[in-house]
């Protein structure tokens, strides 16, 4: 429970996914190979809470050691309160890493492992109901369960030394988003990307007050956040913490996920739309990534609701639910910031168009971003980025500078020539692509630095009456225009011949080549085959 120290800059210590210490993707490679034939879905939930575990026993072994070093002075390093005292979670001798790791062997491991999971919570009232207790099912090779326990335990994790790198927290970070890889669509469930959570606290700049996710999943908005703080000069604890997860396995990956940097929040379990845990919550910041295009939401149970001022949503699609849902949580002076598919931009289905109208004319769309493609492990859908603000008229934004009145006023910006491709079907977003992104934005709501300026093909500050002319569709492509290419001066005849004439080089070239390699074949006995294959038997130099 201890907490992280203060960092410099998030940008020095994480990269557009975190990072790594260098022996993440060895450490995930191992446990990966001992999964065997477990479905990734449970296996991270074995894998995580065993992370957890070691983590903790590290940061409660630190303790007692000096606390058994000052024995003379009336220390007891047997006593909870001790512990509790600065924040570190008592860990019970039966639940001790030096204690497992010595059974890791047996082939009752599984039930040890879960009568220390249950000894952890039964002393920590904070981690009641958190931790996975199914280590004894027969599903589970308990060799192979042995062996991630040697693995694990190669690890430093809960020292001074290893918390103030935050390696547990990068280490989870890391296992969240190659089992989000490993679990494809299932994936999003639980995990955002961290570029894409980045783009959102960045460009909210969250510096005080509350923070309210109601569709949470792991955690990791709150996560940044938290770091955004930091890395401003604010301290843990400057947001207060708010949040809802419908899915329990999820709730518990997020309760872990938060209980590691030592972050306190009220992140209830339930379904956000007929069991708002936080009704009467007016936040400062909503920040959050609902499922997308959710048909089997329950709408037609919430057809009269007071969340619906704009509109009832369609009952086969959530987006506009969620939107309104987001809208309702502001303080008056708050903003939020969350992801859609691309299609809630413009889709004119079932009352959407005239829901979106209402938001448009209501002032409350602040800004839109068009995110480039391939982002996500769970979908191939495009996605956006949308930004409501209660009062455009004012209000308080980066480090608690005062933001200009851009009352009928939304700025615009495509990114999705951004990024880069880190494998086939995986896109990731730079640190230079986020700081873009979100300093065009302060730029113009006037808590950046330097003066705003509309960049053809990329962002764009439209009126409302623009927005209006366009049928209140919000898609930023229709806004920025084209990107302006630069004139080189050449006259176009010139051009194409000078083109034309280079294209006749490289076709003589290439016909070159390529009798050197046919000759090549010839000469090692294959040029009759090759030349019979392409059609071209008989040719010769």
């Amino acid at each position: 429970m201890k907490r992280v120290k203060a960092k410099a800059s998030v940008a020095a210590t994480n990269g557009p996914s975190g990072a790594t210490l260098g022996f993440e993707p060895k450490l995930w490679q191992a446990a990966d190979k001992l999964r065997n034939n477990m479905d990734a879905a449970e296996y991270k939930h074995v894998v995580l809470g065993l992370i957890f575990l070691k983590y903790i026993s590290d940061a409660f072994e630190e303790k007692h050691t000096a606390l058994a070093a000052d024995r003379k002075s009336g220390a007891d390093p047997e006593d909870a309160d001790e512990y509790r005292a600065e924040n570190i979670f008592w860990v019970p001798k039966e639940a001790r890493w030096a204690h497992l790791q010595g059974k890791a062997k047996q082939p009752t491991i599984g039930r040890i492992l879960d009568d220390a999971m249950v000894a952890i919570e039964r002393d920590n009232a904070t981690l009641k109901g958190v931790l996975p207790k199914d280590y004894a099912r027969p599903a589970l090779d308990k060799q192979r369960l042995g062996e991630l326990i040697d693995l694990i335990g190669t690890i430093g994790l809960g020292d001074k030394a290893n918390r103030s790198r935050d390696v547990l927290g990068r280490v989870y970070e890391y296992f969240l988003r190659q089992f989000a890889s490993a679990e494809g669509k299932n994936g999003g469930q639980f995990y955002t990307p961290q570029c894409v959570v980045r783009v959102l606290v960045e460009m909210l700049a969250p510096h005080e007050g509350r923070v309210f996710d109601p569709c949470c999943g792991s955690g990791g908005m709150f996560v940044q956040s938290e770091k955004f703080v930091e890395a401003h000069g604010g301290r843990i604890g400057d947001v207060s913490i708010y949040g809802q997860e419908s899915n329990h396995t999820t709730w518990r990956l997020a309760k872990l996920n938060l209980a590691i940097r030592g972050i306190d929040a009220k992140i209830a379990q339930g379904e956000s739309f007929h069991a708002d845990a936080h009704k009467d919550l007016k936040a400062d910041y909503v920040i959050a990534n609902p499922p997308f295009n959710d048909s089997d939401w329950g709408g037609q149970r919430l057809r009269e609701d007071a969340r619906w001022k704009y509109g009832a949503p369609p009952v086969g699609n959530a987006n506009f639910a969620w939107v309104q849902h987001f809208a309702h949580h502001l303080s008056p002076t708050g903003i939020a910031g969350f992801v859609l598919a691309n299609g809630s931009m413009s889709s004119q289905q079932s009352g959407e168009g005239e829901i979106r109208k209402a938001l448009v004319e209501g002032d409350l769309v602040d800004c839109m971003v068009a995110m480039p493609g391939q982002l996500f492990y769970s979908t191939q859908i495009p996605v956006c980025l949308w930004f409501l603000a209660r009062d455009k008229k004012s209000g308080l934004g980066g480090r608690g500078k005062k933001m200009r009145n851009r009352r009928h006023e939304t700025l615009f910006i495509d990114a999705r020539r951004l990024g880069t491709l880190v494998d086939r079907v995986h896109r990731e977003l730079a640190d230079d692509d986020i700081a873009k992104i979100a300093d065009t934005y302060h730029r113009w709501r006037g808590d950046g630095l330097g003066k705003y300026e509309d960049v053809a093909g990329f962002c764009k500050n439209a009126t409302t009456e623009q927005i209006r002319a366009h049928q209140h569709v919000l898609t930023p492509g229709r806004y920025v225009g084209a990107e302006e290419v630069e004139d080189d001066g050449e006259p176009f005849d010139d051009k194409m011949k000078r083109l034309v004439a280079k294209l006749d080089e490289q076709f003589a070239e290439s016909a070159r080549l390529e009798q050197v390699i046919r000759k090549n074949l010839r000469g090692l006995g294959y040029g009759g085959q090759f030349e019979s294959s392409n059609g071209r038997g008989g040719e010769r130099d």
